[in-house]
């Protein structure tokens, strides 16, 4: 039987920041997530035994491959360690937990750091908008298409529109109440931002078509941003909690994950789907697997969710494959409040990535790290109140890789 993973806490930097405006090297921003997370979780460098980075494009916007030797450089002390980088496109982060978790199951290390960082703000928003499609089939999706994956996205809600019926105003919805949470949180890139339902359904210069239905207001954020944390064995973990004089119970753990990868092209995925009743199945069976080895029955077990809203139509779909509506039906969970802070099952309480931001390789981490603070009542403003059991989702590409984690006390 392998072991319990737990979370011992972690760091996020400050999503509304530019570190190319401050001239500030991406290593600083992996320092700073690093020690932060030393800092907020009282480990010592010593204790950790691993390193994981999750990063999707260093080598674009930064010039800069070999990631896993940057933790290196976080701490004198990490002189040795065993590292290294895991890429999924927006999935980065989410693959290295997985690498990391794997090898604490193992009985390899007690202690692993998990890093995820993307610095984006280094180019302009064309050249920006075709590197992120390197996550698609570059050649035959996205190649001399000016900004792809809203276009990809806009896909997703044509096909939601043919097979069930879409409104824009759904949509809206949506990306004002990721503003309106991001508001709640610290971190978030657009807390200071304005930003309503009424703007979201602006048709006019204000808010720009992007992609086909995608508007400014559908889309997440090009963020320069880390998240960092700190994965341990059960026998560690025990002894963190006796140290601190808490219950090892009170230490949230990874309850259950899924993990599936769909084929890259969207129009091969749609052709997959098109006598399902799930439009992207492969998200459905990473949600359900989830939840299964997380000894759940279905998401009435779930307290919240941080879902990968690249654009509204990425949560969308979330809704119904979360099994919050029947397939098709994800409009009745934003008209009822069920999606809201405060309602019966809160998605991206942090603002999400429409939100709180996205740098791409640090999402997934970010998203767990999130789960963790509402399991512990840690995420002030924006905590779902008595939360136990929280969801994530995070995709890589155009619903190509996904991974969900149960997080849980």
């Amino acid at each position: 039987m392998s072991q319990e993973v737990y979370v011992l806490g972690g760091y996020q930097t400050d999503f509304a920041r530019n570190w190319s405006k401050e001239n500030k090297h991406f290593s600083a921003m992996m320092r700073e997530a690093v020690r932060g997370a030393l800092d907020a979780t009282g480990l010592e460098p010593r204790d950790i035994a691993t390193g994981h980075v999750g990063n999707f494009a260093a080598e674009l916007y930064c010039k800069q491959g070999h990631l896993g030797a940057f933790f290196i450089e976080a701490h004198p002390v990490f002189s040795g360690l065993p590292t290294g980088r895991h890429e999924a496109a927006c999935a980065s982060g989410s693959i290295a937990l997985l690498a990391a978790s794997a090898e604490i199951e193992a009985g390899r290390y007690e202690v692993a750091a998990v890093v995820g960082i993307e610095q984006m703000k280094t180019v302009d928003s064309a050249t920006g908008g075709d590197y992120r499609g390197t996550a698609a089939w570059y050649e035959l999706e996205a190649e001399g298409i000016e900004f792809p994956f809203p276009k990809l996205f806009g896909k997703l809600g044509d096909e939601y529109d043919k097979r069930y019926g879409l409104k824009d105003e759904h949509l809206a919805a949506i990306s004002a109440i990721n503003y309106a949470n991001a508001k709640l949180n610290p971190n978030a890139q657009t807390r200071t931002w304005y930003m309503n339902k009424g703007h979201a359904l602006c048709r006019t210069d204000d808010n720009p078509a992007v992609g086909g239905r995608i508007r400014i207001s559908d889309c997440s954020q090009v963020t320069d941003g880390a998240a960092t944390v700190f994965l341990a064995s059960k026998s560690y973990a025990e002894k963190y909690a006796k140290v601190r004089g808490v219950a090892l119970a009170s230490i949230p753990r990874i309850k259950g994950w899924g993990h599936h990868t769909a084929r890259l092209r969207f129009e091969d995925k749609v052709e997959e789907s098109k006598n399902a009743e799930y439009v992207l199945p492969h998200v459905r069976a990473t949600v359900t697997d989830a939840f299964k080895r997380a000894g759940i029955a279905d998401v009435s077990g779930i307290d919240g969710i941080e879902t990968h809203d690249c654009f509204t139509t990425s949560e969308y779909m979330a809704i119904d494959h979360f099994g919050l509506t029947q397939p098709g039906e994800s409009w009745k969970a934003v008209e009822e409040g069920v999606i809201a802070l405060g309602g019966k099952c809160p998605i991206n309480p942090s603002g999400g990535l429409i939100g709180a931001g996205h740098p791409v390789g640090a999402t997934g981490v970010r998203q767990l790290l999130d789960a963790y603070k509402q399991v512990t009542g840690t995420a002030g403003d924006y905590q779902v109140e008595g939360a136990k059991n929280f969801a994530t989702l995070n995709i890589g590409g155009s619903g190509t890789t996904s991974v969900t984690f149960v997080v849980g006390t």
